[in-house]
């Protein structure tokens, strides 16, 4: 996976999930009873590094993912975060006073446990397993923040950026300062690479998709190798579609992941040249299986392995997935069924 970020191009193409540590793994759910809250089990280095490794185990992927989870960005700037078993996660809204009040200085602090369990997943992993690191985007922690919930248009977050302009920009602002100072310690903690989850970023328009997704981006990319020269970073704007060029081209990462509605020509032609492209797989298909998911993995091969491609889903693999699936899909990227 490093090869192919670092610009060359590898067959088979290595692969890894989003999501690919979660709910669909029974050892998963054994593990999770054992806590009180998701955050506390993102909080506890042990578990979230049994939890991390747990996917490599079963499935040999060529990468892991830390176990844990983009709104540990508010929580690190002292905001209030938790997680509703069958609703998701709830926050209180923030308002202009709070905007004020968010303690950039403990952010640090408040991720020693992830760091930390960058650090154990490291020692623990084989050296030829990369190991990733990640923050959720500063627009699409910001929707979360500003709501309290997630929304279908995000648009309490989408009004109060047209609304008070300069309070929104603020949250912004103190959104890029946490996530470098994340990134940054998961790097110095081991981490082989991080990816930015933008995953509301297709929501915008085309001028606020510059200002609120590809901006922050820049930002962040700019001061993490600032701090770690030559960084290896992937950004996920989810939904961006034929903006994807433009945000590749000025954000300066080294890959750009691909949600399964954007055309592998598209892929091939307009973003490999440039960059490195990972996903694609609806994992509609994924969980459905069959030769249906045979056929949409010969695909994406036939169509970008030819170029820097990893292979990895459009999206989070679905809690209801079958383990089965999963197996199939490494071994054929793998080339081993």
């Amino acid at each position: 996976m490093m090869a192919v970020l670092d610009g060359g191009a590898a067959n088979p193409p290595p692969i890894w999930l989003m999501r690919q540590a979660g709910r669909y793994l029974p050892e998963y759910r054994a593990i999770r009873s054992k806590v009180p809250s998701f955050l506390d089990l993102c909080l506890d280095p042990d578990l979230a590094t049994e939890v991390t490794l747990q996917p490599i185990r079963r499935f040999g992927f060529d990468a892991a993912i830390v176990f844990s989870d983009i709104l540990m960005t508010p929580f690190a700037l002292g905001r209030s975060v938790r997680f509703v078993e069958g609703e998701g996660p709830r926050l209180d809204p923030i308002d202009e006073p709070g905007i004020a009040g968010l303690a950039v200085d403990r952010v640090e602090t408040a991720l020693a446990p992830l760091f930390a369990t960058v650090s154990k997943v490291r020692e623990s992993l084989d050296p030829d397993k990369a190991l990733i690191g990640f923050c959720g985007a500063p627009w699409t922690v910001a929707t979360y923040m500003v709501a309290g919930r997630g929304t279908p248009d995000q648009a309490p977050a989408r009004t109060l950026a047209a609304r008070k302009t300069a309070s929104f920009q603020r949250l912004i602002d103190r959104l890029v300062d946490a996530s470098v100072t994340s990134l940054i310690g998961q790097l110095h903690a081991g981490a082989d690479a991080v990816q930015i989850f933008d995953s509301w970023a297709g929501i915008l328009n085309e001028r606020d998709f510059g200002r609120w997704s590809i901006g922050p981006t820049v930002e962040i990319v700019r001061r993490v190798r600032e701090a770690v020269p030559g960084a290896r970073i992937i950004g996920f704007p989810k939904g961006a579609g034929l903006r994807l060029e433009r945000y590749a081209r000025e954000t300066g990462v080294d890959a750009v992941g691909l949600d399964w509605t954007v055309p592998l020509d598209y892929a091939r032609e307009r973003l490999q040249p440039h960059v490195a492209v990972q996903g694609n797989l609806d994992p509609i298909v994924l969980l459905a299986g069959g030769d249906g998911l045979d056929r949409a993995i010969d695909g994406l091969i036939e169509g970008l392995a030819g170029g820097r491609f990893i292979f990895n889903l459009g999206h989070g693999i679905l809690p209801e997935t079958p383990i089965a699936h999963v197996e199939r899909l490494v071994g054929r990227v793998h080339g081993t069924s």
